[in-house]
């Protein structure tokens, strides 16, 4: 059975929505990131990246990477229609995949987990939150705008949307952040997807 590899509060959170979305038996695999679960060497036999996701698949293979994983899903279970095939839907999905995976959540690293790896001196930490703060505010922007007039990312529910769910997750029930007015119907419309529901109460939220 395939299993996911997650911990509360991660990027993982949107693999496990698309999980829930595929509606296939799985395992969850927690991995405690306060006890460095993740650094132990029975977990970085598996994923040397020590990071979550990760996916080890009925063969025994592992995936790591949201847009790696996401994509896989949406590939082998085409059925589901979680990632359009039309060359124009699928470059937008991965369009906004990338800005949501590589752009917001990289610069929530510098708010929510580690000022510490961009600068060693603590002093600067709580400016290096500020700017991280302002920047997410500032994508969260870009992502109001493509939103408008519609309820998803690129029209219909794809694997962009569940990454865009953990970023709002972040932003909104652990920051406390007001979110853009599209955004946050976005988020809104996500919460009423049985998978997010089932995300939420794993996590431990409303």
């Amino acid at each position: 059975m395939t299993t996911l590899c997650y911990a509360k509060a991660t990027c993982a959170i949107g693999i496990h929505v698309l999980m829930e979305e595929v509606g296939k038996p799985y395992d969850l695999r927690i991995v405690d990131f306060s006890k460095a679960e993740q650094k132990t060497p029975e977990y970085k036999a598996m994923n040397p990246k020590g990071k979550v996701p990760a996916l080890i698949r009925d063969d025994g293979s592992v995936l790591t990477e949201f847009a790696a994983i996401a994509s896989w899903l949406a590939m082998t279970n085409p059925d589901k229609h979680l990632m359009p095939t039309d060359p124009e839907g699928f470059a937008r999905t991965l369009e906004a995949l990338d800005f949501v995976v590589g752009t917001l959540h990289m610069l929530s690293w510098r708010v929510f987990r580690r000022p510490d790896a961009y600068s060693a001196n603590p002093a600067e930490h709580d400016q290096l939150r500020a700017r991280g703060k302002e920047a997410v505010l500032a994508g969260l922007e870009i992502v109001n705008e493509q939103l408008a007039g519609k309820d998803y990312m690129v029209g219909d529910f794809s694997i962009a949307d569940a990454a865009m769910y953990y970023v709002e997750y972040w932003a909104s029930d652990i920051a406390g952040w007001p979110l853009p007015a599209n955004v946050q119907r976005h988020f809104d419309l996500m919460k009423t997807r049985p998978s997010v529901q089932a995300s939420r109460k794993q996590e431990g939220v409303a």
